[in-house]
């Protein structure tokens, strides 16, 4: 058994003891990766940092998360969501690539970028049912990465209820925290950035 199943089978034995108002979490280490993908794994819906604002995820393979997270964003059903990868090398097995320029996705990626594909068959049919394109995230920050290494690919969306502002720090979504299963803090230095990582970009 490796180091990281040894950190994921505490993680679960931890995750059966808490309340069910201990739901904050500071990001910092294997653990705080094991409770997330724990918690994932579990079919919840989480709120973490990114490179860019603070997201909303969960599986993207499960379908009944997916529902949930869009009711807990008040979102409309027919706005799709994005999918969050752990490594640029898995960009071709959820998009297609046929139109990328050579080395395009390497230079951008890890990055504030999302990138639009028409989808592949491997991407859970009920996701974004009836859209034949999906944006791809790689994003550069260690944390979520990590997460979507041990799970598989996140479905993500900004921590906001829909058509408000993103969010920078979980205090600006604290309304949304009674429904979220976890609450992923960032570093204390998080609160410090600039505003401009509300803007990401799209290609």
């Amino acid at each position: 058994m490796g180091p990281m199943k040894v950190i994921m089978n505490k993680a679960k034995e931890e995750m059966n003891m808490l309340g069910p108002e201990e739901k904050h979490f500071f990001c910092g280490g294997d653990r705080s990766v094991a409770m997330a993908a724990e918690l994932l794994r579990q079919g919840k819906v989480i709120a973490i940092p990114t490179d860019t604002v603070y997201g909303l995820a969960c599986l993207a393979a499960n379908s009944r998360a997916v529902q949930r997270l869009y009711e807990i964003k008040r979102r409309d059903e027919r706005k799709p969501l994005a999918i969050c990868l752990s490594n640029v090398k898995e960009v071709g097995t959820w998009g297609i690539l046929d139109d990328i320029p050579p080395n395009m996705l390497e230079y951008l990626l890890p990055g504030p970028y999302t990138i639009c594909l028409r989808r592949t068959s491997a991407l859970n049919r009920t996701l974004n049912p009836g859209v034949d394109t999906v944006g791809i995230r790689v994003p550069d920050d260690k944390f979520v990465r990590s997460v979507a290494q041990i799970v598989g690919p996140l479905a993500l969306t900004s921590a906001n209820v829909s058509s408000e502002p993103s969010s920078l720090h979980p205090n600006e979504f604290r309304a949304l925290w009674p429904e979220l299963d976890g609450v992923f803090h960032g570093s204390k230095n998080s609160k410090k950035q600039k505003d401009t990582r509300r803007i990401g970009s799209t290609v």
